[in-house]
């Protein structure tokens, strides 16, 4: 089996198409698509059909792709560990995490590596945490930042640190005036956070939302779903609800007074945050140095 035509598969589940995978891969379409026709003959049964929303895994195709995931990222483990062997401490370490980390001290740590390794070609991607782990677990992230715990067996989940989330409101909101704030009296205000999505995992917000107003509270709430964080921070500042949101993501406007903490004790929440690494996965002496700096906060 070719490397290049399982590469080329997973361009296509990866980029939706047979015509992005050909940009991305910089060959031909026509090239493309033998790579497809000779693997889809070895395997013994088509890999995709086209329907209405354009190219759709087959099957076959599905069945396929966790082995296709684990033989690229095999192939790419051996190259980094040859790389190693004959060039020493260089090639390329690529880190995925939570983009409102870069608000933490992460960034000192990030910027501290990479003037320690000129030689390395240190790339970074922020996404949500699923989407963190599914690029480690795909090599296509060397580690992974991510919040909560991942349990999949490919993955090894070390805990580095907390986030701290924080009860907030506008400048100016009266419930600011207000001190041990119970959960009913925060019901009768609008509380924004990311909308639920079928099929995907929980956000810590929305447990940290239901443990500060409680189930029967939340019920009669009005909740607000806002898909970006840099958005529901703006929504807060301009007082379309409250929210529940880490403090590194508001830093500026706690510093500045444009949002302030609502005086709710019990509303000390903290999520974990979780450096996540494939378990068989090969570690380079960059990466291994760039592990050390970050378990080392």
């Amino acid at each position: 089996m070719e490397v290049d035509h399982v590469a080329t598969f997973l361009a296509i589940v990866r980029h939706g198409g047979f015509t992005r995978a050909s940009e991305v891969l910089h060959v031909s379409q026509p090239a493309i698509s033998r790579r497809i026709r000779l693997l889809e003959t070895e395997l013994g049964a088509p890999l995709f059909e086209r329907g209405a929303r354009g190219v759709l895994l087959t099957e076959a195709g599905r069945s396929f792709l966790p082995y296709a995931e684990t033989l690229a990222t095999v192939v790419q483990d051996g190259l980094a560990s040859v790389s190693e062997v004959h060039g020493g401490r260089s090639g390329e370490v690529t880190l995925a995490f939570i983009g409102t980390l870069a608000g933490t001290d992460l960034t000192d740590r990030l910027r501290e590596f990479r003037d320690a390794s000129p030689e390395v070609r240190f790339r970074i991607r922020t996404a949500p945490s699923d989407v963190v782990s599914d690029l480690v677990r795909r090599g296509e992230a060397t580690l992974g930042l991510r919040y909560a715990e991942d349990t999949h067996p490919d993955l090894v989940s070390t805990t580095i640190g907390h986030e701290e989330l924080l009860p907030v409101a506008p400048a100016g909101h009266p419930l600011l005036s207000e001190r041990d704030l119970a959960p009913e009296r925060l019901a009768r205000y609008p509380w924004i956070t990311f909308p639920a999505r079928p099929g995907e995992p929980r956000q810590p917000y929305a447990d940290a939302l239901e443990t500060l107003l409680g189930r029967d509270a939340l019920e009669v709430a009005e909740i607000v779903p806002i898909d970006s964080l840099t958005a529901q921070v703006r929504m807060v500042e301009a007082g379309f609800g409250l929210a529940v949101l880490p403090r590194s993501g508001v830093g500026t406007e706690l510093s500045t007074g444009r949002l302030r903490v609502l005086d709710v004790p019990r509303a000390r929440f903290a999520i974990p945050v979780v450096l996540v690494q494939r378990r068989a996965g090969f570690l380079s002496g960059a990466a291994q140095a760039l592990r050390t700096l970050l378990l080392s906060s």
